[in-house]
């Protein structure tokens, strides 16, 4: 590591310092970024991970895609190029030594605004690519980062700078080593372009049963294909996918909105209370109610601290 990448590193967990007002993830000033701030090791926590590039300027983390493991820290950037169920956990804070990381949002238009605008050249190939993958951090990335950042101490520069910085960043992301993974979800036609669309319905139908030859017909695939391409992008079957949605959700609705166990069932789609007692447990641990009582207990303790 040069002393200027040291510098960038250092320059840029001050302004996340500065600007993350509270423990956790919070939005900024700026559209689509945010803080991630933890003053101790945390989770596992189960999320759906939009499109976005993740930056870690101090700790570890992990994240677990299916049955793949990613570990990444200041070395290193995460992308994610489409919707994907995940769990992640903090392997190294500290009071001393917060973990502390950026994350910028992006959506496939802006993808495509930044390679037509680049004139930036990919195949679309036979094969599709891992939704999310971790590069080493180089140079121009962390400082893109840090003025994208610094825009905070001076947010009346942010409605026209801050896009322009953003799409920057989306270029040096796609000029990197596995670029072409992220590219592959906006280029048009590409296989994991229609795994996303997949992946979309799915994400906005979860609550109802699907045929698998419905999602073969969105994705323009045979039904074999869809299953070989969509383990390829997401590391799991199209219905390994929906179950992780569904119970995500239900976590929700029991944590958020007191909903009982039936409710909860029903409401995010199982006709079987016991077969989503027996699918939450394995997923969580715990039975649903159980599991809900401990998250509630561990965050009354927090608040008490």
């Amino acid at each position: 590591m040069t002393d200027a990448t040291s510098e960038k590193k250092s320059t840029l967990a001050e302004l996340i310092n500065k600007f993350a007002l509270r423990e956790g993830i919070g939005e900024t000033n700026i559209p689509s970024l945010f803080f991630i701030h933890h003053t101790s090791t945390y989770g596992p926590v189960h999320r759906v991970y939009k499109p976005s590039v993740c930056i870690i300027v101090q700790g570890e983390k992990e994240i677990l895609l299916g049955q793949e493991r990613f570990l990444y820290g200041p070395n290193h950037y995460l992308v994610a190029s489409v919707d994907l169920p995940v769990s992640g956990q903090i392997l190294k804070a500290s009071g001393s030594a917060p973990y502390l990381a950026m994350k910028l949002e992006f959506t496939p238009a802006e993808i495509m605004e930044v390679i037509e605008e680049a004139a930036i050249q990919f195949v679309s190939g036979d094969d599709s690519k891992r939704g999310m993958y971790v590069n080493e951090i180089e140079a121009p990335i962390l400082d893109v980062a840090v003025r994208l950042t610094s825009l905070l101490e001076k947010p009346e520069d942010i409605s026209v700078l801050a896009p322009l910085i953003k799409k920057e960043i989306l270029y040096r992301v796609l000029q990197g080593k596995h670029g072409s993974a992220l590219a592959q979800m906006a280029v048009q036609g590409s296989y994991t372009q229609r795994i996303r669309y997949v992946i979309d319905h799915i994400r906005n139908h979860y609550d109802h049963s699907f045929r698998i030859e419905e999602l073969a017909e969105i994705a323009g695939m045979s039904v074999s294909s869809l299953h070989r391409h969509f383990k390829e992008v997401t590391a799991m079957s199209p219905i390994q996918f929906q179950k992780q949605i569904r119970l995500q959700e239900a976590r929700q609705l029991l944590l958020y909105e007191d909903a009982d166990t039936t409710d909860a069932a029903l409401q995010v789609g199982y006709e079987s209370v016991s077969q989503f007692s027996r699918e939450y447990a394995r997923m969580y641990g715990f039975p649903p109610r159980t599991d809900v009582n401990r998250l509630k207990e561990d965050w009354m303790e927090s608040v008490e601290e």
